[in-house]
């Protein structure tokens, strides 16, 4: 029998379990309970007539019923959604930027404003990946951009990556820092000193582990935990205090009482990847990830410089085709 009125709601469930194989996760993604999902999937295969899982106390698998209704139960997801969107307007798209400043996450975001002049893109500026993974999680936020590869796996499990761009990494140094001489800094100059990198602060540890394995075995310290400082009047007060290099990339915005280096011998980079939920459609978004991608091509973004240097991880296993 062709079960014709199929709730759109039961093959949302299916097809969210279908991606995740696991039920907690794909529940999680829809902000439903567990329980509900079961229920939700066992009407559709009563429904259906049919068996799409087979689950056992390891692992869930599509079954051959299951790998048939994927694609369908996707095209019409879409369609329903085309459908609801048709007299409705999108809402506004909240896309952190992490800093409120020059950086690559804003050339994305003005690139996509012009692509997709329609949509509301907003940005927010929540300071570190680690934080925003988790509002992109709760639906506070839509997309944000940083080091993907140093999140917590179950923070990373919900969320679609998009690699950006391998920005190269500077350090900010104290005004009279005898490093402030050189026009770079190599990265065996750094010996010796101790270098803030957000340790302690639970918004940004993606970017600790990236400096923890940058520095180790070259005599470099991180800054022990502190408070953050907030606003350029009290960095520029922090800075004179404690005079600690800071890790930043070279396109970080430009700080009082400090100058900025780039980083040599190699160059440091770190994979700044656009992230958002799974599964979730908007048209801003669409406009976000044609942006992302086209500016990589035309900067070169994605291309690795002979030489240089990437955290470990799956970045470094998959670069750009043409990349070194």
């Amino acid at each position: 029998m062709i079960a014709r009125d199929v709730d759109p709601r039961l093959l949302r469930g299916f097809v969210a379990v279908a991606e995740e194989l696991h039920f907690t996760r794909a529940a999680a993604r829809l902000y439903v309970a567990q329980q509900a999902l079961s229920r939700d999937v066992r009407r559709l295969e009563r429904t259906l007539g049919a068996t799409l899982f087979t689950r056992t106390t390891r692992a869930v698998e599509l079954t051959p019923d299951g790998e048939r209704l994927l694609a369908p139960a996707r095209r019409v997801l879409a369609a329903h959604e085309e459908l609801a969107a048709v007299f409705t307007a999108p809402r506004a798209l909240l896309v952190d930027l992490n800093t409120d400043g020059p950086c690559t996450p804003r050339t994305v975001l003005e690139r996509a404003r012009e692509l997709a002049p329609d949509c509301e893109l907003m940005a927010r500026f929540e300071s570190g990946l680690t934080h925003a993974a988790g509002e992109l999680a709760a639906g506070r936020l839509d997309v944000a951009f940083g080091y993907a590869d140093g999140l917590d796996p179950a923070l990373r499990a919900g969320l679609a990556v998009m690699p950006v761009r391998y920005e190269p990494l500077a350090v900010l140094l104290p005004e009279g820092h005898p490093l402030a001489a050189l026009g770079s800094v190599p990265l065996d100059a750094l010996a010796g000193e101790t270098v803030y990198a957000g340790a302690g602060n639970p918004r940004t540890a993606e970017w600790t582990r990236l400096a923890r394995e940058l520095f180790a075995g070259r005599g470099v310290a991180l800054a022990p935990p502190a408070p953050v400082a907030m606003g350029k009047e009290e960095f520029r007060r922090v800075m004179a205090k404690t005079r600690n290099p800071v890790l930043v990339t070279v396109d970080f915005l430009d700080m009082p009482a400090s100058v900025k280096r780039p980083l040599t011998d190699p160059v440091p980079l770190s994979p700044l990847s656009m992230v958002w939920r799974k599964g979730l459609t908007h048209p801003g978004l669409d406009a976000l990830r044609a942006a992302a991608a086209g500016l990589a091509a035309d900067r070169d973004w994605l291309e690795l410089p002979p030489g240089s240097w990437l955290p470990k991880g799956p970045t470094r296993l998959t670069p750009r085709p043409g990349g070194g």
